[in-house]
C-alpha cells in the first residue's frame, strides 16, 4: 500500500478494513487491565489477538527481562499469528495511558526489527476506536497459522552492550533516557536493575512529554518536533529500565521524525548486572 505511515487514525482503519491483506493486530494484555477478556468483549472486526505480556514479545535473560527475542523465536511466533510477509499489520494496543502506546511501539519496533516491512499502530488504540463510534466485534477470531515467518534482523534499529559502550566511550551517539528524572538521577531504582542511576553522558528527555494528558495520545507533530529539537544532530540511542518506555521515544524519533535512532531493549536491567559496567547519579 503507497499510503502507509506509521501512525493511523481509526477513521484511515475503518475505511480500509476490506482490503485484503491487513492484519490488525490487538496486543491488549494484563498490564493494561484488559488481556483477552476485553480482546473478546469488543475489538476491531477481524483483528487477532496476541497478549503482549504472555505471548513473549520480550525476552528474560538474567536480569533483563526487555530483551529482543531470537529470531527463531520470533519466527514461530509471527506464524501463529498468521502473519506473512506481504501483510500490512495495524498495531491495537488499549490506548488508555502513554504505557499502553509504548507497548505498541515496542511491538511496532520488533516487527520492523525482523524485517517486516508494512507497520502501522492505531493512533489512541482501542479507546480511540471505540471513542469514535465504530463498530466492533466480540468473542474471539482463531488466526490462520502460517508457514515459519522468513525473520531478517535487522542491525539498524537495534542497540546492543557493545554499541552502548561505543557511545559511550567516542560520543559519537546521544544516549537518551526516556525516564522520569527520579529514576534518570539515581534516587529511585527499578526492580529489574541492580544500581540506581544513568548510562554515563545520557541526556534526559521523558517520554511522557510527548503525550496530551487529556487524550492520552501523541502530541502533534509540531508540538514533537518542538520537544525533540534540542538533541544534537547525531545518532541516538534510546533507553529506559526494560527497553519498553524507550519504544515511545524511539518510533518518534525513527518513525516520524525520520531522525536515525536505535533501541537498547537490554536498557539499564541489562547494563547494571555487570558491576564494572559505570553508572551515573546525580
Amino acid at each position: 500500500m503507497a499510503d502507509i505511515a506509521p501512525l493511523v487514525s481509526p477513521q484511515w482503519l475503518s475505511e480500509r478494513l476490506a482490503v485484503g491483506g491487513i492484519c490488525v493486530l490487538d496486543i491488549r494484555s494484563a498490564v493494561d487491565g484488559g488481556a483477552a477478556a476485553a480482546y473478546e468483549a469488543a475489538h476491531v472486526p477481524g483483528a487477532v489477538h496476541s497478549d503482549y505480556v504472555k505471548d513473549g514479545w520480550r525476552a528474560t535473560k538474567g536480569m533483563a527481562t526487555g530483551l529482543l527475542p531470537d529470531a527463531a523465536y520470533l519466527a514461530a511466533l509471527f506464524a501463529r499469528l498468521g502473519l506473512t510477509p506481504s501483510q500490512y499489520v495495524v498495531i491495537v494496543g488499549a490506548g488508555t495511558s502513554p504505557g499502553d502506546f509504548c507497548a505498541a511501539a515496542r511491538v511496532y519496533w520488533t516487527l520492523k526489527t525482523a524485517g517486516h516491512g508494512a507497520v502501522s499502530i492505531l493512533d489512541g488504540g482501542m479507546a480511540a476506536w471505540q471513542a469514535a463510534g465504530l463498530p466492533t466485534e466480540s468473542g474471539r477470531r482463531a488466526a490462520t497459522p502460517a508457514s515459519a515467518y522468513p525473520v531478517a534482523m535487522r542491525s539498524d534499529l537495534h542497540a546492543d552492550v557493545a554499541a552502548v559502550e561505543r557511545a559511550i566511550g567516542d560520543r559519537h551517539a546521544v544516549l537518551l533516557d526516556s525516564r522520569s528524572t527520579a529514576y534518570f538521577e539515581g534516587r529511585e531504582k527499578s526492580p529489574q536493575a541492580k544500581r540506581p542511576g544513568r548510562l554515563p553522558h545520557a541526556v534526559q528527555l521523558d517520554y511522557t512529554g510527548a503525550f496530551d494528558a487529556a487524550t492520552r495520545r501523541l502530541k502533534p507533530l509540531a508540538d514533537l518536533q518542538v520537544l525533540f529539537a534540542d538533541l544534537p544532530a547525531l545518532p541516538i540511542v534510546n533507553y529506559c529500565n526494560t527497553g519498553q518506555q524507550a519504544a515511545a521515544n524511539w518510533f518518534i524519533l525513527s518513525e516520524l521524525l525520520h531522525r536515525p535512532a536505535t533501541l537498547y531493549d537490554g536498557s539499564m536491567s541489562e547494563w547494571t548486572e555487570d558491576e564494572a559496567r559505570p553508572v551515573e547519579v546525580g
